[in-house]
């Protein structure tokens, strides 16, 4: 997910001729999208009693899914489920819990997994095979009781689907979220919806993020975005196409709907991030690549001093150069520029402008890398390193 647009307020909807998100249908999230419906409900998987389980269907005709899971090696039993759905390209239904990962639970979780998708089925009349599953909350949940409340859950959801639902499953999947997440652009008659949830540990490989992605466009992704350099076990981002608008777009105006979407979405996900009191865009110009632009921009945005740094509104460029360094992108380290709030601080490897003529008060904060080597550029969104992240990852645990 890069950053090409900007949502304060987590309700970015669409400009019907520019085709980017504003402020007008995004309340509707997964459900703008014609031949989509969608519950959030409450199954008591939360201790807060607010809402923990959502269901979204696609009512056709089209019934075409694309999927992007985690990267990590440690997977949790939905992921690994809905991998294997995916697999021929059909879905009709995703169902998503939080107030458990259901990862590490043995072939207990894996089962749960299974029935969860079975009792979908039945309550909808396909097969379970069809039906994506994702969780997400405290790994080592999955027991009977995290069972029986995710399908009391899925029988609540079912009975409670309707074609307005997409807030009540964008407020169902929160965890420390503290504002839903939706976006909507609508462009020549078709639609893209999505809702998605995350609030740390938002890192390349997705995040914590789950994102559901709905669009009516007739067809036969966030993921660049990296708060704390965490990688989750449950990361999953679903698209589902319905087709109900029976118009099928050009390729690139449907890409550029779904990149517009994806990024409104990273950038409430940034804004949103655990503790975070500066949401940070590093962009790198001048790589020979974009995987080289990446990972630059990557090197920072883990980079533990540099974002502590940036939470004490000390504009360090030498913590940027260090961070940069420790990767194999092609570039001199001693002809770099790198400018901070519109300030250049630092001019072929070496000082330039003072330091205290850069505000770093401001939450909102630009980091310009050029490396001076190449054509190619990336955008990574990350957060700075404050107390109260650590005290409350120090204190969740649900």
């Amino acid at each position: 997910m890069t950053d090409n647009t900007n949502s304060t307020d987590g309700t970015g909807a669409d400009d019907a001729t520019t085709g980017l998100p504003s402020a007008q249908d995004a309340l509707q999230g997964v459900t703008a999208a014609a031949g989509f419906r969608a519950a959030g409900v409450t199954a008591g998987l939360k201790t807060s009693g607010k809402p923990d389980v959502a269901l979204v269907v696609n009512d056709g005709p089209s019934d075409a899914v694309a999927a992007v899971f985690t990267s990590n090696r440690a997977q949790a039993h939905p992921v690994i489920w809905s991998r294997q759905v995916v697999g021929d390209g059909v879905a009709r239904a995703v169902v998503l819990n939080s107030g458990g990962a259901n990862c590490f639970t043995g072939a207990f979780g894996f089962q749960t997994t299974h029935l969860t998708a079975e009792a979908v089925g039945d309550a909808l009349g396909i097969g379970a095979g069809d039906v994506v599953v994702c969780s997400t909350g405290l790994i080592g949940r999955g027991d009977q009781t995290f069972r029986d409340g995710v399908l009391r859950g899925v029988t609540l959801a079912a009975d409670a689907l309707a074609d307005g639902g997409g807030p009540d499953a964008a407020t169902a999947i929160m965890t420390t979220d503290t504002t839903p997440k939706q976006s909507v652009v609508t462009v020549d008659g078709w639609t893209v919806g999505g809702m998605a949830k995350g609030a740390g540990m938002l890192a390349p490989g997705l995040a914590t993020m789950l994102v559901v992605i709905t669009t009516d466009a007739a067809l036969t992704s966030d993921e660049r975005v990296d708060s704390d350099g965490c990688m989750s076990t449950n990361d999953t981002v679903v698209l589902m196409s319905s087709g109900a608008s029976g118009t099928t777009p050009e390729v690139g105006d449907f890409q550029e709907a779904l990149t517009a979407v994806c990024a409104d979405l990273a950038r409430q996900l940034q804004q949103d991030a655990e503790g975070a009191a500066h949401d940070i865009a590093i962009e790198v110009v001048g790589a020979v690549s974009e995987d080289d632009a990446v990972t630059v921009g990557r090197s920072v945005a883990r980079n533990n001093l540099f974002k502590a740094a940036v939470f004490g509104n000390d504009p360090n460029w030498g913590r940027v150069l260090a961070a940069i360094g420790t990767t194999d992108a092609e570039f001199d380290p001693y002809a770099v520029d790198v400018s901070m709030n519109g300030i250049r601080v630092c001019h072929a490897g070496a000082p330039d402008q003072p330091s205290d003529s850069v505000d770093l008060t401001p939450r909102d904060t630009h980091v310009l890398i050029d490396l001076g080597v190449g054509p190619y550029a990336a955008t990574i969104l990350t957060n700075d390193l404050t107390h109260d992240y650590v005290h409350e990852n120090s204190a969740y645990s649900s």
